[in-house]
């Protein structure tokens, strides 16, 4: 059989087939499992990489039936159950598809360019370059006060859960991290703004829990749009209808579009490009490929399965029972999804935790939300890495992996600006 990414949908997958009567081989074309949930960390400065990635390699040495393949899936051929990839054409009895998902810019791809988002350690380093050179460039390169504080505008476009946690770690690093570091501009001054294009930020959350989540954002200096969409990005600012934002910095946490794989399942599509699988996460016509995590889309008690890394988990876990059962003859089961509830951190002590019928907010959600990302976290040296990280940023308000790569600011020294 073939799997067909190592994220958590794939991994998982891989690990629950560990004593089954199969021969997998597992294509994904990064070398890595990312535990994306804490990609803001890395963006912002708090963690290194490797801290929260672990070589897919490693993680599966020691299952004999696994062989992991560095390569990119470029096709599927559902009827001659083959899959294309770089590293060659492989054939299957079954298939599973966890590919995942990607930005989107909603028809405006023009904006990946001057707004990326959040996705891989390739963007949050990109962010991270982003974000300590714009405090680099204000102190340096910026000739007038109007351009100063253009480098520190920080903007955010997206109220989920991706964009408050961006907003209000971004609000920690200019008010605490970095606030004492520069003789010109003054880093407490930066403006973190967060546009939301509906009502409220945290839209999947109750409207109680939005209303927390936002009174957190204020105090942490945020400033919240809601009802505001973005209509034109460029690389001097952002346009919110006939208002425009001087910013050198913007970040995408706006939307998400499914892999194009899944468009060469012959499957039928969501809007979003996400494939409508069966009751026992199979595609419609081809029972021997299952696609699951983002890139599938079932309905449960009249709304979607969230598209979140417990739910790929269990997806994962449920569809090796499944074929298990297929190899034995029996017949599958259909998946449930176990709601065990959803967190979003938004800074220091400060959080919110649906947990079905209990909420919480503020210290108590964000120590369960610390607790609960640590924990899924593979490998004991990353858990006790992260740990260490947190401790000392907590203590001190340092962020341990403030490195810029890539060129520096090249332009003539600006003059000092009163410090208020």
């Amino acid at each position: 059989m073939v799997i067909v990414g190592g994220g958590f949908g794939g991994l998982y997958a891989a690990k629950a087939l560990r004593h089954a009567p199969v021969r997998i081989t597992l294509l994904d074309r990064k070398n890595h499992h990312l535990f994306q949930p804490l990609l803001y960390q890395v963006a912002t400065a708090g963690l290194n990489p490797a801290e929260i990635a672990a070589p897919i390699r490693r993680v599966l040495r020691d299952q004999r039936n696994v062989r992991v393949l560095l390569a990119e899936v470029t096709g599927v051929d559902p009827k001659q159950r083959t899959v294309t990839s770089s590293a060659g054409t492989f054939g299957y009895d079954y298939l599973i598809v966890a590919t995942g998902a990607s930005h989107s810019y909603f028809g405006h791809e023009e904006w990946a360019a001057m707004a990326p988002g959040l996705k891989s350690l390739e963007d949050a380093l990109e962010i991270r370059r982003r974000v300590l050179l714009a405090f680099e460039k204000a102190e340096c390169c910026a000739p007038s006060q109007e351009e100063r504080a253009a480098w520190l505008t920080f903007v955010i476009v997206g109220g989920g859960p991706t964009g408050v946690e961006l907003a209000g770690t971004l609000a920690e690093v200019a008010h605490h991290t970095v606030a004492n570091d520069f003789r010109v501009i003054d880093p407490t001054a930066a403006r973190i703004v967060l546009v939301e294009g509906i009502d409220r930020v945290l839209p999947t959350y109750s409207a109680l829990l939005s209303a927390r989540a936002e009174r957190q954002l204020q105090r942490l200096g945020v400033e919240v749009r809601t009802n505001a969409r973005v209509t034109g990005i460029d690389a001097q600012g952002v346009q919110i209808g006939e208002e425009r934002i001087a910013a050198k910095t913007v970040l995408w946490a706006a939307g998400v579009k499914a892999s194009p794989l899944g468009q060469a399942l012959g499957a039928p599509l969501d809007r979003a490009g996400r494939v409508k699988v069966s009751p026992d996460l199979s595609v419609p016509g081809h029972p021997e490929i299952f696609v699951i995590g983002d890139l599938a889309v079932l309905e449960q008690d009249g709304s979607p399965v969230p598209g979140l890394a417990p739910a790929a988990i269990q997806e994962a876990r449920h569809t090796a029972k499944n074929i298990v059962r297929s190899i034995q003859g029996e017949e599958r089961r259909p998946f449930r999804y176990l709601d065990k509830g959803t967190l979003a951190t938004i800074g220091r002590n400060a959080a919110v935790a649906d947990l079905g019928r209990l909420e919480l907010s503020g210290f108590v959600a964000w120590l369960a939300w610390l607790l609960i990302h640590v924990f899924f976290l593979i490998g004991f040296r990353n858990r006790l890495l992260v740990l260490f990280d947190w401790a000392f940023s907590y203590l001190t308000y340092e962020r341990s992996a403030r490195l810029i790569t890539g060129d520096g600011p090249k332009a003539a020294p600006a003059e000092p600006a009163p410090r208020r």
